[in-house]
């Protein structure tokens, strides 16, 4: 089924806790995510799919086909803290992002801090992951101004630091030590921010960019007059 990849909304936010309470040790209160979501809008995104369209419809009657009756699709809220309210998504990842407000921070520079990143255990190996932390990033960078974004990640997760380090080139600063609550230390991990290496087509390997100031039509005439002669 198809993978929808939005900005995360107050709406998300239940569904959000839950994808983090199932998959982080790491927990935040509700007020956290409102915090970033109000805060920074842009910066948050999260991964949603929807049931199979056959099993929704085995949740129609019979007795609706039989009558002639034009079918509907079930209305009523799941019962799951997966899916979304009111919408029949389900939610399946999520990254939490924002700029720093610290201030007591000595940077000068404007910087994004990456909160908190979660992908339900089925739909990993998928690349949501980085699909996710890509629009995250790119959106700090474009709306925020964010020069470089930052990150701790445990040390013994593996699969993260390689998408963090391997992946999206962030590098390693610092250790941490005890940084997390059962006291494992932390890598402090940062990246910095160039808009034009952030655009799809830099990450994507595009070899063509579009020219909208050529004719498309005589184009085509020429790719066929060449077919022809060949």
């Amino acid at each position: 089924m198809p993978i929808t990849i939005r900005h995360a909304t107050i709406d998300d936010i239940l569904a959000m806790q839950n994808a983090n309470l199932h998959n982080l040790p790491e927990n935040y209160m509700l007020k956290y995510y409102m915090y970033h979501i109000l805060s920074w809008p842009e910066a948050s995104f999260v991964a949603t799919t929807t049931d199979d369209v056959d099993d929704i419809m085995d949740q129609l009657t019979g007795e609706e086909e039989e009558d002639g009756k034009i079918l509907s699709l079930p209305t009523e809220t799941k019962l799951d803290p997966s899916y979304i309210a009111h919408t029949g998504e389900k939610l399946v990842g999520y990254v939490l992002a924002k700029m720093n407000d610290d201030p007591d921070s000595k940077e000068t520079e404007p910087n994004g801090h990456i909160t908190s990143l979660s992908v339900m255990r089925t739909y990993r190996r998928m690349g949501l992951a980085e699909k996710l932390m890509r629009q995250a990033l790119f959106a700090l960078c474009e709306v925020h101004k964010a020069k470089f974004v930052s990150l701790h990640v445990r040390q013994s997760n593996r699969a993260a630091l390689h998408l963090y380090r391997d992946t999206l080139a962030f590098q390693v600063l610092s250790v941490e030590s005890s940084y997390y609550q059962d006291g494992e230390d932390a890598y402090a991990m940062e990246k910095r921010l160039e808009l034009e290496q952030l655009l799809p087509s830099s990450f994507q390997n595009a070899q063509e960019e579009d020219n909208l100031e050529s004719d498309l039509f005589e184009d085509i005439v020429k790719q066929g007059v060449e077919e022809i002669s060949v």
